[in-house]
């Protein structure tokens, strides 16, 4: 050696600490579930298609009481405004 003390950060890491980058992972059914799927270069959407007829984001001004009332009801409250306003439609079609 050279004369000089080595600190035990010098020295190489116990082989069982040791983890090399170049390691591939396990390929595991969770690491499946959590891989991107690619078609070319283009990484593939997860979760629900598109769908045939989407929705169209708004502005609308309803009144607070209305308001209140369908946000209580909690998470969805815009799609049940939703429906609520489909079902008015059906039944005064001579309305529109």
């Amino acid at each position: 050696m050279d004369g000089k003390e080595r600190s035990s950060s010098d020295t190489a890491p116990e082989t069982s600490d040791w983890i090399d980058p170049d390691d591939a992972p396990d390929l595991t059914e969770e690491w499946f579930r959590e891989a991107d799927l690619l078609k070319g270069e283009t990484v593939l959407r997860r979760g629900r298609p598109p769908s045939a007829n989407p929705k169209q984001a708004i502005n609308i001004r309803l009144s607070a009481d209305v308001l209140e009332k369908f946000r209580a009801t909690g998470p969805g409250w815009q799609t049940r405004i939703d429906k609520a306003l489909a079902e008015w439609l059906t039944e005064h079609p001579e309305k529109v």
